[in-house]
């Protein structure tokens, strides 16, 4: 299938080839007969793409000082290698889709296949959208009407926060597509409508409406809005245009009268003065998207909706009432339509946009689109080669750490759940085939090892299907998140284990060679290990915090440093007791200390803190040993106390991942002991699992 992308780095629009998306429960699979473009959103995307780095600092200040403080931390070098390798990723264009649900996914029951859907689904052929995303289209309600459902639904937001009456005054200040859609529903709802543009053919369309308009550049608005208002003063001010100056939000203070609100739709520069808002007491408000629920995972992905009785409209129920009001002849936003063009003529549309003289442009599908999962991209034979890989997973780490380190190693395939991330990556390294259906790589005999990369939850179900097919896995951490799940791969492991594969996971620290250093100078000595992580904080909202998901930070990045205590001790944990910071912590918590017994005697400490400060080093390691010391500091530089002919080991950042992946391909192809032996990293996920279920019980968990 096709889909429209733009890549941040190059600038480049791009209509790609794609696999369709595979079905998900809660989710509903969509062919696109329609999708609008999104002036404001999709064109700011565009120009950011096109702007130099410098242009793009000034864009985007916050990622700039973001990115200034993790290159004070990890050095300027690879942090630039990291944000290209995150602009290099294309995103999605678009988010105002009209189609035909072509499949259901479980849980959904209320949509049948077949019923005509808007969703904010992207510019592709078909479109994977959870089903709170995902409104149905009365009969009586043409497609190209119903396309406007979403862009209209943002406007809707905006009206329900200044909550009008009837009656009352609202000046839209820029009348494109979204000012528009503003003005009319403002109109339906009683209010008096003075609209502000500079653009003078979309001025005459607002008053061709029947809609009071002025061009501020022309007209002053304070005297146009006092006349208008027997200098009362507008009730409300929306803002729908896109603007870098403060002069917008300063011409919405002036206009409005005291007590009135204001009301932010699009961009402006938000520099707020003191004097305009204390003087006539003014509220000033940011709406966000469609409305409730917008940006909350629990209610759009894992479709948790809100009680009626307590929000009366979320995103979804916005979605229903502009359909509504379409149905019942209220509103119908398609005059607006410039053009309608088919999806191949996009640079056409993009352009026409940009010229101002088209207020909407709509892109036409086709009626049939293609449907195959697994697309070969280059000719490669891998008969008779030994050490083939399958990628599951197309994520940052896949693109940030792992494809770069097996830049020469021979991958026959990668797969992610949309198909855009692994198109990408599959032409940027050769990859032979690109995907949406892992089952492509289990099933395929030239595959020796099935590297997995998902998020967490998956891991577990995808290796022990990777096993029962005789294929070596690698799993990028953890290998399970729940005890079952790791009971269920053990199980599967040594009993349905066909070709006896190994099951090797990312555990790299313990190839540093600072780690390897470190061993070879400790011997078997019994130790005290110390390891404390300054681990950044991560927005509660992210997938990692969820337990049914991510399994939270201890079992998703913890055990590294659980695994390194075991390695550096040489010997098994079999007893762990976590405590964390707060009275009453969750299982994900991300502010613990974990202490580890050893069964040699040696014992270790993780601090795992995401409340530090970002100068501070990410990581420390100390192991005290037969009155020796020794210090690693964020995998740079070791120094040794006591040590007769060592002192100190300096190297740029080491944590190990190349070493890592050279000994796991090495066994692939030639066999011998796994770099990772099974039975620890069973005991690393053990310990894990063990440090949840003692900050629950509140006592030591031996294992």
């Amino acid at each position: 299938m096709k889909q429209l992308t733009q890549n941040l780095r190059t600038g480049e629009t791009s209509l790609r080839e794609v696999p369709p998306p595979i079905i998900q429960p809660g989710h509903v699979l969509i062919q696109t007969h329609k999708s609008l473009i999104s002036p404001g959103t999709e064109n700011a995307l565009i120009r950011f793409s096109m702007a130099n780095p410098f242009q793009k600092a000034r864009l985007a200040p916050d990622k700039f000082w973001f990115a200034y403080q993790k290159a004070k931390s990890n050095g300027l070098f690879p942090t630039i290698r990291n944000i290209s390798q995150r602009l290099d990723q294309p995103i999605p264009l678009g988010y105002c889709n009209v189609g035909r649900v072509v499949e259901i996914g479980e849980g959904v029951e209320d949509i049948q296949i077949g019923d005509r859907v808007v969703s904010n689904g992207p510019h592709a052929e078909m479109v994977l959208v959870p089903r709170n995303l995902v409104a149905k289209i009365p009969s009586d309600v043409p497609e190209q009407t119903a396309v406007f459902t979403v862009m209209a639904s943002i406007a809707l937001n905006a009206i329900r926060l200044i909550a009008p009456s009837l009656g009352e005054t609202v000046v839209v200040i820029g009348l494109g597509l979204i000012g528009m859609l503003t003005a009319e529903l403002l109109k339906i709802s009683g209010c008096n409508v003075i609209g502000m543009e500079t653009n003078e053919e979309r001025l005459n369309v607002a008053i061709s409406r029947g809609f009071a308009a002025l061009n501020p550049d022309l007209l002053n608005p304070e005297h146009y809005v006092a006349d208008l208002t027997n200098g009362f003063g507008a009730d409300a001010v929306i803002i729908a245009t896109t603007s870098q100056s403060d002069q917008i939000l300063s011409l919405a203070t002036n206009i409005s009268r005291k007590r009135g609100k204001i009301i932010l739709i699009g961009t402006a520069d938000l520099r707020l003065r003191r004097s305009d808002f204390y003087e006539k007491e003014l509220t000033f408000q940011v709406s966000s998207s469609y409305g409730p629920g917008r940006y909350d995972p629990d209610y759009e992905q894992k479709g948790a909706d809100y009680p009626q009785a307590y929000v009366r409209w979320t995103e979804n129920r916005n979605l229903q009432a502009v359909l509504n009001l379409m149905s019942n002849g209220s509103f119908d936003p398609s005059y607006l339509t410039g053009e309608i063009l088919p999806l191949a003529d996009f640079r056409n549309a993009y352009a026409k946009l940009n010229d101002q003289k088209h207020i909407a442009v709509i892109l036409d599908y086709p009626e049939t689109c293609s449907a195959t999962r697994s697309i070969p991209l280059f000719q490669r034979c891998f008969s008779g080669t030994k050490g083939v890989i399958g990628i599951v997973g197309a994520g940052h780490y896949t693109s940030a750490t792992l494809l770069p380190l097996l830049k020469n190693a021979s991958i026959k395939h990668i797969v992610s759940a949309n198909g855009l991330s692994a198109a990408s990556l599959a032409q940027k390294y050769h990859i032979a085939y690109f995907g949406t259906d892992y089952h492509d790589i289990i099933n395929d005999p030239e595959v020796d090892l099935v590297i997995i990369t998902t998020r967490h939850n998956l891991h577990s179900q995808m290796a022990c299907e990777a096993i029962k097919a005789g294929k070596h896995v690698f799993v990028e951490k953890p290998m399970a998140i729940y005890e079952n799940e790791l009971n269920e791969l053990v199980d599967v492991f040594q009993h349905e284990n066909p070709a006896n594969v190994s099951v090797t996971v990312g555990f790299n620290r313990r190839f540093s060679c600072h780690i390897q250093k470190m061993k070879n100078l400790l011997g078997d000595a019994q130790m005290n290990i110390s390891v404390s992580v300054n681990a950044g904080f991560v927005p509660q909202n992210s997938w990692i915090h969820s337990r049914e998901v991510g399994g939270g930070r201890i079992l998703g990045e913890a055990c590294h440093f659980i695994d390194l205590i075991s390695f550096l001790a040489g010997s098994r944990i079999v007893s762990v007791c976590m405590n964390a910071m707060g009275q009453d912590p969750t299982e994900t918590t991300d502010n613990a200390i974990i202490t580890l017994k050893c069964e040699n005697g040696s014992t270790g400490v993780v601090n795992y803190f995401s409340n530090g400060h970002i100068d501070y080093p990410k990581e420390r390691v100390e192991v005290h040993a037969c009155g020796r010391t020794l210090i690693l500091d964020n995998f740079k530089t070791l120094r040794g106390y006591g040590f007769k002919h060592f002192s100190s080991f300096k190297t740029s950042q080491d944590k190990g991942h190349q070493k890592a992946f050279e000994s796991l391909l090495d066994f692939v192809k030639t066999g011998g002991k796994p770099p990772v032996p099974f039975e620890e990293v069973i005991n690393t996920t053990e310990a894990s699992l063990a440090a949840l279920k003692s900050l629950k019980q509140k006592t030591w968990i031996n294992i």
